[in-house]
């Protein structure tokens, strides 16, 4: 049954948001998991742009469609923050991330943080990429039904530890596989429906995991102190911002267990993607194939990378079609409005790009494969500002979202190089949304060495 979230201020002639309490005490949650994009579309049918759910014991608001997301991830009157909104779902495990600060003190950490992703700390790292790349793909054994999501996610956390942690030097084997599993403990807690200190749940695994990688930071930051080197690390020990402001031990923690989850898992969710529709379109794969030989070489630079225009074309679909992060969480400081609907001082608010990406308002039979929307001569995400979204919008603009694509590229030109792949045109990947997307099949593709590549 529909009910009404808030009365809106006598004489102010902004609507009341309607909605649907759903399950007890877990609301919306388990149809989220299911399907959001039915859930959202169910709610866009009902309500149009602004509704409302529970999710969990609290009350959000669904923001749906670009117009009402610009609203939000624009934030003109400063009345959303995301500290509140995301710190209900991954406070406990990654506080004073970027992601989650606002106003002065993001101001602050943004223009720190941005020393770290220009464009020469980001070639640098592309030159540390390819060598790393290619010794995973080392151990690679190409059969039928390789587990690519599975085998990219160990790749894209090694690589972490490369480009990141420069090797974490001095670490051992056991000490980084302790870290990994605290990341992948972290980032499975934010969803947990149990939100206590019990023995056995994700929740307790998430607390855990997250004093781990303090104590591994802090015990290796006094050497990335005394020693400047190019890894991000010791990069974030010894930037500075134009004003010449510096991050203190504390925030240099909370932004490398942040910016690592953060980089590795989006990053995994994209190159499985990409892997699935070129296994699915062989000829976009031999499309994109011919431009990587045509470099000549297994060391692309970043400028090389950014000349690969058909992978760039195949990266922006697969953004589209599976977005790494399909909602992104704010919450209201103030009473405010969006599109003309009243929002209270206190509520929760999910603005969901997944669903703007999904609109056959905007994109033409949104649910194919076509790189070709994104090509100069279409551009289907110029219909709107918001049309296309995967990194947010507003001041919280992922800062990191070049060195994403770098990365991605970089590893699609060394699988491409190296490897064939085929799958299955009927193969639906069965997606869990428990947190991020992923294949919960490990997204199975048949996997076949190349006889003869550039190396």
């Amino acid at each position: 049954m529909s009910k009404i979230l808030a009365r809106p201020p006598v004489n102010s002639q902004l609507h009341p948001i309607s909605g649907r309490s759903g399950l007890p005490l877990v609301g919306h949650a388990l149809a989220y998991i299911r399907d959001p994009l039915a859930l959202m579309q169910e709610n866009w049918d009902r309500y149009g742009e602004v509704s409302w759910f529970s999710m969990v014991g609290r009350q959000w608001i669904a923001v749906l469609g670009p117009d009402a997301c610009q609203e939000v991830l624009q934030n003109k009157d400063r009345a959303f923050v995301n500290s509140d909104g995301w710190s209900v779902l991954i406070g406990p495990f990654f506080h004073g991330g970027l992601m989650l600060l606002d106003s002065e003190e993001h101001l602050r950490h943004r223009r720190i943080m941005q020393q770290a992703f220009t464009r020469t700390r980001i070639e640098k790292s592309v030159d540390v990429l390819n060598p790393a790349i290619d010794s995973a793909l080392d151990t690679w054994t190409p059969t039928d039904g390789f587990r690519a999501y599975t085998a990219l996610k160990a790749l894209t956390l090694d690589l972490a530890t490369d480009i990141f942690m420069g090797g974490a030097e001095g670490s051992t084997e056991s000490e980084i596989s302790s870290v990994k599993k605290a990341f992948v403990d972290c980032v499975q807690a934010a969803t947990s429906l149990v939100r206590y200190r019990v023995p056995g749940t994700r929740w307790k695994r998430g607390l855990d995991g997250r004093r781990v990688l303090e104590d591994f930071f802090r015990r290796y930051l006094p050497a990335r102190r005394a020693r400047a080197t190019d890894d991000l690390f010791s990069v974030l020990c010894h930037i500075e911002s134009e004003a010449g402001q510096r991050f203190s031990d504390d925030e240099v923690i909370d932004h490398m267990i942040f910016l690592l989850m953060a980089a590795h898992d989006t990053s995994t969710i994209t190159l499985s993607t990409m892997m699935q529709y070129l296994g699915q379109y062989p000829k976009w794969q031999d499309r994109c194939r011919a431009e990587s030989l045509a470099l000549g070489t297994s060391t692309p630079s970043y400028a090389d990378l950014d000349g690969l225009s058909s992978l760039d074309l195949v990266m922006k679909e697969c953004l589209r079609l599976v977005s790494p992060v399909p909602v992104m969480a704010r919450r209201a400081v103030r009473d405010t409005q969006v599109r003309g609907h009243f929002v209270p001082a206190g509520t929760y608010v999910s603005v969901a790009p997944h669903f703007t990406h999904h609109m056959a308002q905007y994109w033409p039979d949104p649910e194919r494969f076509d790189p070709e929307r994104f090509a100069e001569n279409r551009r289907e995400d110029k219909v709107h500002r918001y049309a296309w979204e995967p990194f947010g919008g507003g001041v919280h603009k992922c800062l990191g979202m070049h060195f994403a694509g770098a990365e991605i590229k970089a590893i699609m030109h060394h699988l491409l190089m190296r490897f064939d792949w085929n799958v299955d045109a009927d193969y639906v990947a069965p997606l869990d949304f428990t947190s991020l997307p992923f294949p919960s099949d490990g997204q199975p593709v048949d996997l076949r060495r190349r006889h003869s590549s550039v190396r």
